[in-house]
């Protein structure tokens, strides 16, 4: 069935009348009156009675009235549905992240987002791996770092920056690094890598470092170096709270490299949802 002239219709028959259906819609009376000749000619049926003071439905006008009104109920209905779950935060989330910072950081806010909007529900995998967030029907991904993937939408929520410290103790039995070469004489205690990053006259370099001890827990590493087993590598949300009460020491800071980039990353729509951008706005609020 065509849907041409079918609001037009509907408006003349409510407003009893050409003109002001057309003032309703907004557009010319002679647009309507051609719009209802055309649906009339379509369905070969004379809808309205028409004189010079008042228009009326036929006998056939009003039964294919009482249709249309239910048709254009039901798309209104509709329209409010859609409009309500664009507006309303509601439904689930699924969400990726990586596992430490996720733990410490994204969980806990997402707990706090869940009791501000209690019609969201959200699954959260915590992994270290990239995970595809189309494939995988993820709704967004929290990555830290230079993203590689230009075909999905980013929001800077917050940045960290990673610190290359050691006991007071370690550094009184073997001394303060000063230069990058310095490294290849201490015990560096190291993740999945077995180098380290720094920034060395605007360039990033690839320090290769060794000690003895390889972890692939950042709680283990830092734990390792409080107990003076060597000088650690380690984002800021693992050691900051040890540098700032004396336990752990910032050494090579001229090498630090730049503060990097946590971001929100969903894939490209441009109708985005009310539960994916309330809470992308929510973790950039309260992540600093």
């Amino acid at each position: 069935m065509q849907w041409e002239g079918i609001t037009e219709f509907v408006y003349v028959a409510e407003n009893e009348g050409f003109t002001r259906a057309s003032r309703k819609l907004g557009i010319s009376t002679a647009q309507v009156s051609r719009q209802v000749s055309a649906l009339e000619t379509r369905l070969r049926v004379k809808l309205f009675y028409r004189t010079t003071r008042k228009v009326s439905l036929t006998e056939e006008g009003q039964l294919f009235y009482q249709h249309c009104r239910g048709v254009l109920d039901g798309l209104d209905n509709a329209e409010r549905a859609i409009t309500n779950l664009q507006s309303t935060p509601q439904g689930r989330v699924k969400l990726s992240a990586p596992v430490t910072f996720g733990e410490q950081q994204i969980l806990p806010l997402l707990n706090d987002y869940m009791l501000q909007y209690p019609e969201v529900t959200v699954t959260a995998y915590l992994t270290n791996q990239q995970v595809d967030l189309v494939n995988e029907g993820y709704d967004l991904a929290i990555r830290i770092g230079k993203l590689a993937d230009s075909s999905m939408m980013a929001r800077r929520l917050s940045c960290r920056t990673s610190y290359v410290c050691a006991a007071p103790g370690y550094i009184e039995k073997h001394g303060k690094p000063g230069k990058l070469n310095d490294l290849a004489s201490h015990r560096c205690l190291t993740g999945t890598l077995d180098y380290w990053r720094f920034s060395q006259q605007g360039q990033f370099a690839n320090i290769k470092v060794s000690g003895g001890i390889q972890y692939n827990s950042g709680y283990g590493l830092v734990d390792a170096a409080l107990k003076g087993l060597g000088l650690v590598q380690l984002p800021d949300y693992y050691v900051q709270q040890y540098l700032d009460n004396g336990s752990l020491i910032s050494v090579l800071d001229e090498y630090r490299v730049a503060e990097e980039g946590i971001w929100a990353v969903y894939p490209h729509n441009r109708h985005l949802s009310a539960k994916v951008k309330t809470l992308v706005d929510f973790l950039c609020d309260n992540m600093g």
